[in-house]
């Protein structure tokens, strides 16, 4: 019998960033994220916590195995229709030290002045609950810096646009002018890699 074709998915994630990728690729999506009064048993953010001696690698497919888990979760919790569910993370790493979010603009410079002149990773992974079968993938990428004065980082923080994003800086945004070169996926590194989903949805039955 042929495999019925999916139409939807649930995307557990707020960045306006990955729905839009989702639109470019044509797939349909509802948001299934976290609300005020949910009774969630841990903090999204709490989810975040790196472990002590934590690889990047380990790291970021930890926390979006545990962010899916809390939206499969969610969705039971809710009794909303059966789709496959999408979550993915997107972490920073300088040598063996992961930059996650800043928690102040004093934190975002600080970030930003350590990348400033320097090569860093940016990795990003993706899971997809569909049934019982859960399907991942890891994108990993390379970003080169160029030199940032104090000023020009300070500019920069100013417009507000590091805080809530790892690493201190959406390429998507005002820090593009300061990246000198990249290897890898800059969908990847907006915060989900096009070439990967798109594998996934299809082995999971989405006509891509």
């Amino acid at each position: 019998m042929p495999k019925i074709p999916q139409t939807f998915l649930y995307l557990a994630s707020q960045s306006p960033r990955r729905s839009q990728l989702l639109e470019q690729m044509g797939i349909a999506h509802r948001l299934l994220v976290a609300q005020e009064d949910d009774p969630e048993p841990q903090d999204p953010e709490a989810l975040e916590a790196a472990l002590a001696g934590e690889s990047a690698t380990r790291y970021v497919q930890r926390v979006t195995g545990l962010k899916l888990d809390a939206a499969v979760a969610r969705l039971q919790r809710r009794g909303l229709d059966a789709a496959p569910i999408l979550c993915s993370d997107t972490t920073v790493a300088l040598g063996r030290h992961i930059l996650g979010k800043p928690e102040s603009p004093a934190q975002a410079h600080e970030m930003l002045a350590r990348l400033s002149g320097h090569t860093h990773r940016v990795l990003t992974a993706v899971a997809l609950q569909a049934g019982g079968k859960r399907l991942s993938a890891l994108s990993v990428s390379q970003v080169q810096f160029a030199a940032m004065s104090e000023a020009q980082i300070a500019a920069y923080v100013a417009t507000g646009e590091p805080m809530g994003k790892a690493g201190a800086y959406g390429i998507q945004g005002r820090a593009a002018a300061y990246v000198e070169r990249l290897a890898g996926s800059y969908s990847g590194i907006m915060g989900l890699p096009m070439f990967e989903t798109a594998n996934l949805l299809r082995a999971a039955g989405f006509a891509i």
